[in-house]
């Protein structure tokens, strides 16, 4: 089964989810994130299997993180409290796969992900 983290108004999003469809059998479970936000323990996991900072996974262009963490000096576990409470902050689409997952930027960078 392939998980993919999703905003269904983002396009990248959308073609994300397109790609996986048309290339893997795999059954696909979205999880809108927005809605359905992620637990601390899950975003820590979702870190885990990226192998990224929990600062790689903050969406930069978001005016809440302009406006509010940009010019502040933030430890790993505040960011984690931070994704979670405002989850808009998470970079996506996320996708997860057995036991890794790719911040799938651009779309094209999931169907190598997938195959590798």
């Amino acid at each position: 089964m392939i998980k993919m983290y999703i905003k269904p108004d983002c396009s990248t999003c959308r073609t994300a989810v397109k790609l996986v469809s048309e290339n893997s059998s795999e059954e696909l479970e979205t999880i809108q994130y927005l809605v359905d936000t992620p637990s601390e323990k899950e975003i820590k996991e979702i870190i885990r299997m990226l192998g990224i900072k929990p600062i790689e996974l903050v969406r930069k262009k978001e005016t809440l993180y302009k406006e509010k963490y940009m010019d502040k000096k933030i430890s790993d576990a505040e960011w984690i409290k931070i994704l979670h409470k405002h989850p808009i902050l998470i970079e996506r689409p996320i996708v997860i796969y057995h036991d890794r997952a790719i911040i799938g930027r651009p779309p094209q960078t999931i169907v190598s992900f997938l195959n590798s």
